[in-house]
């Protein structure tokens, strides 16, 4: 694509340089990434600022370059006001739009995102589609998986992904959509079909600063499902009926709504809810009839997240015995209330759980389920909202016997001072701070006797921990199993 061709897409801009008319073969924003033919553009980031890595894009063939300000180079340089925008218009129109050949799935909210994006993957796969799958723990194309660096890739990135979902001829995208991608500009340019609303509770308050700014980060979703009745891409949101933000996306939508909860005004509802430790088993009640449905998860939060998915595949179209089939397949989803089983006679429970919420609810299923003890390793991630800390440890002791306080990717922080902001929340003393993540855990399961449940909150699926600026493999699944063989030997 020659570049005045795709900078025809911008309003406004300033050619500085050579006039000269390239080919686009690219686009970058990582100069590294740059080859000939390639457009780079200039991103401020947090710690980088794209603009200080001109010579070396130029060096490694750039044709032309997006900029906010003057830079030195002698291929044209294109001046804009806001090259994130830029990104996201001129991606959007290079890799040809590719969310409108696809149906578009979207799913925010504090908690459940992997999971409901997981059982939509897993009902549409069941039937025969061919999905493709952005999130937190991976991004997936059919059965290929790919690693991920945020749980909602950059404008650019997400572009030249959705092509490449086209021409491996997916039907259906579902994506985690997070607060930061909203309020960056991420989803700028994604057609979305349906948008699914899971909950809102206290998370990321060190970049949204107030829950009404969090909260209203997370409407955007709704707010961009577009302000048109178009027959021919109905666009549909799918609210928590249960959770009070759904009052205000309502509001800003403009798209057809459908709810979901567990009280008797949602569109689909579960009723006579009965936990296990099997299982959860509760009444399906959807516009397209009622049914019966035997889960292999665990919690009233599983059956949230149940909902959530059934509501966003009626909305796709697909039937309501397709979709309990599918649900009552699904056996779990990884670091997702995902027991570690090593021949012991307790029960060990690794869990993603990293808000204040999530674990709640994961400690209120757990101790509706346990016989014995319950032991609770949970840390707080450095260099992140503060403020739940200490609300996180008062959950912790309230709920286990006993709580035992570590690190979870402490970053740049000193573990220390993210304990001691735990432990200024506890009254109690049935708890100890242990730094060491391994001996942690170590400690919870050298304590556990027959029947106790000990609860790995906080990395799930993670296989890493960040200390510093140096990232170590650890894995709480792995760690735990070597310990317990070792136990039992």
């Amino acid at each position: 694509m020659k570049l005045e061709q795709l900078v025809q897409q911008l309003q406004h801009v300033t050619f500085l340089n050579d006039q000269t008319n390239p080919s686009i073969t690219s686009i970058e924003m990582d100069s590294r990434e740059v080859q000939e033919g390639s457009l780079f553009i200039c991103i401020k980031g947090y710690t980088v600022d794209g603009h200080d890595y001109v010579d070396q894009a130029l060096s490694n063939g750039a044709s032309a370059i997006i900029a906010e300000r003057k830079v030195n180079a002698t291929v044209p340089v294109i001046i804009v006001n806001d090259t994130k925008r830029a990104m996201a218009i001129l991606s959007n129109h290079f890799y040809a739009h590719p969310t409108k050949k696809l149906s578009l799935i979207g799913i925010t909210g504090t908690n459940g995102k992997t999971t409901v994006t997981h059982l939509i993957e897993k009902v549409l796969n069941d039937v025969g589609e061919r999905t493709g799958l952005i999130g937190t723990m991976y991004t997936k194309i059919s059965d290929r998986t790919y690693e991920t660096k945020n749980t909602t890739p950059e404008s650019l990135t997400l572009q030249k992904t959705f092509k490449q979902m086209v021409d491996e001829e997916v039907d259906t995208a579902i994506m985690e959509v997070s607060s930061h991608a909203l309020h960056l500009g991420r989803v700028r340019g994604c057609d979305f079909n349906i948008a699914v609303f899971t909950n809102l509770t206290p998370d990321h308050l060190d970049y949204h600063e107030t829950m009404e700014a969090y909260k209203y980060a997370k409407g955007l979703l709704f707010s961009q499902l577009g302000n048109t009745y178009d027959h021919t891409s109905t666009k549909i949101a799918i609210l928590n009926d249960d959770d009070d933000a759904s009052n205000e996306y309502k509001k800003m939508t403009a798209a057809q709504v459908i709810t979901y909860g567990i009280n008797d005004t949602s569109d689909v509802r579960a009723k006579d809810i009965k936990m296990t430790s099997g299982g959860t088993t509760f009444t399906l009640t959807t516009p397209e009839g009622e049914t019966n449905v035997e889960l292999k998860l665990i919690g009233k939060f599983s059956v949230y997240n149940a909902l959530a998915a059934t509501a966003a595949c009626l909305a796709h179209g697909i039937r309501l015995e397709d979709i309990k089939r599918s649900l009552e397949g699904v056996e779990g989803v990884s670091g997702r209330f995902e027991t570690v089983d090593a021949g012991q006679d307790f029960t060990v429970i690794v869990d993603y759980a990293h808000t204040a919420d999530s674990l709640e609810n994961v400690l209120t299923t757990v101790k509706e389920l346990a016989k014995g003890n319950i032991y609770c390793v949970v840390g707080c991630g450095g260099d992140r909202d503060r403020t739940k800390r200490p609300i996180m440890a008062q959950i912790a002791v309230k709920y286990a016997n006993k709580a035992i306080f570590t690190s979870d990717n402490p970053r740049s922080e000193q573990p220390e001072q993210i304990l001691k902001d735990m432990e200024a929340g506890v009254k109690s003393n049935n708890f100890i701070s242990v730094i060491d993540r391994k001996e942690a855990i170590e400690h919870a399961i050298s304590q556990a006797k027959e029947n106790d449940v000990v609860l790995i909150a906080g990395k799930g699926h993670e296989t890493y921990q960040i200390v510093g600026n140096e990232v170590i493999d650890f894995d709480d699944r792995q760690v735990a199993r070597a310990i317990i063989e070792e136990r039992m030997k």
